[in-house]
């Protein structure tokens, strides 16, 4: 019999209680928040019981919600039961000054590759993470592109015409 959205989420409250918050399921994928102190024995939970089995990371990423004052990044991790065929989201926050989440390259190979990309991309410190540096930006660069800090454009440009563009 497959395991349900109602089983995990109980499982989850059972071993976590109040921890584990803000349940939903949108286009029926159960969602999640931990704090990010939790993250790994959430993730740990979720991979060892042996009635859920999440043992696949199929994702890991963050986004930027800048007006979300000490909630400024979200970690979130999409995780797979195979046996099953059930995927969930586990969503972690942290504060843009202090972006330090645990990693989990531990316990899934394929977020090693991911964490680095995260890190590259909005800042996140994967604390024990093997190998965190750049990956595919420059070693230079001396901020995070896919945060929501900066212009889309640069509007002192002279080298363009807006009418191509619609605008004029």
């Amino acid at each position: 019999m497959a395991i349900s959205n109602t089983d995990i989420q109980q499982k989850l409250v059972e071993k976590f209680g109040d921890a584990v918050t803000n349940f939903a399921e949108p286009y029926g994928m159960l969602t999640f928040e931990a704090p990010k102190e939790l993250n790994l024995k959430v993730l740990q939970f979720l991979y060892d019981d042996e009635a859920l089995q999440f043992k696949f990371m199929t994702d890991l990423c963050a986004v930027h919600y800048p007006h979300q004052k000490g909630r400024e990044l979200a970690i979130v991790y999409h995780l797979h039961n195979l046996v099953e065929n059930v995927r969930i989201r586990f969503k972690v926050f942290t504060d843009v000054n202090s972006p330090d989440v645990y990693t989990a390259s531990k316990l899934f190979s394929a977020a090693n590759w991911m964490e680095r990309e995260t890190y590259d991309f909005f800042g996140v410190n994967f604390v024990g993470h093997p190998k965190l540096k750049r990956i595919l930006n420059v070693d230079e660069m001396d901020y995070f592109p896919m945060r929501k800090e900066f212009p889309l454009e640069d509007q002192t440009r002279t080298d363009k015409d807006d009418e191509m563009f619609g605008r004029g």
